[in-house]
């Protein structure tokens, strides 16, 4: 069975990313701050610290087998005014999100191009096209997400690896609740599904 690595696999878009993969018959790996139960092979991970991801990669590829898809749903959301953001909140945000993509690509890219074949799938939002009300860190930090997956993408183009990356709208999710400002009444049905 060929093997998909999903951080954020604990919840969310990254739990029910993982719960497809694996009816549609692949071995998932989730490294997420919780190990999660979603995945076939849950390791407690902070996807935004280089070494910790090297070595669950690493781990993971050695225990499971090499990873053949990648999708980066590891983040958070917390919206508040721009004056209201610290710097730590900020970097932290880039962080998690853009330093998560970064640091899980760079440490599963070497395999999937000596193999000339894989995909990477970043999880990106709307709001970083649009932008949002109280949001501004969130969106930098997906925004950078799709200046990093085209660069990349643009960069192992003649690998047989694919980049792309994925914009949803708001979920369900705790973190990021119905009554979030944009979604309204008329536009859940349109909302995937985030767990």
């Amino acid at each position: 069975m060929p093997v998909a690595l999903v951080t954020g696999a604990a919840g969310g878009i990254g739990a029910a990313v993982t719960a497809e993969l694996g009816r549609r018959g692949w071995t998932t790996a989730g490294p997420d701050l919780r190990p999660p139960e979603t995945a076939g092979h849950g390791i407690g991970v902070d996807v935004s610290d280089p070494a910790q991801t090297s070595a669950a990669i690493e781990r993971i590829e050695r225990e499971v087998g090499p990873i053949e898809a990648v999708v980066t749903a590891a983040g958070h959301y917390a919206p508040l005014p721009l004056a209201q953001i610290t710097w730590p909140a900020w970097r932290r945000m880039l962080r998690v999100h853009l330093g998560g993509l970064y640091n899980v690509a760079r440490a599963a890219l070497p395999g999937m191009l000596d193999r000339g074949a894989g995909s990477i799938v970043a999880v990106t939002s709307e709001l970083a096209i649009g932008g949002g009300d109280r949001e501004a860190h969130y969106a930098a930090a997906k925004g950078a997400i799709i200046g990093l997956v085209r660069s990349l993408a643009v960069e192992v183009a003649d690998s047989g690896v694919r980049v792309n990356a994925v914009a949803p709208g708001p979920t369900t999710r705790r973190c990021c609740p119905r009554t979030r400002r944009g979604a309204t009444p008329r536009t859940w049905p349109r909302c995937p599904p985030g767990g």
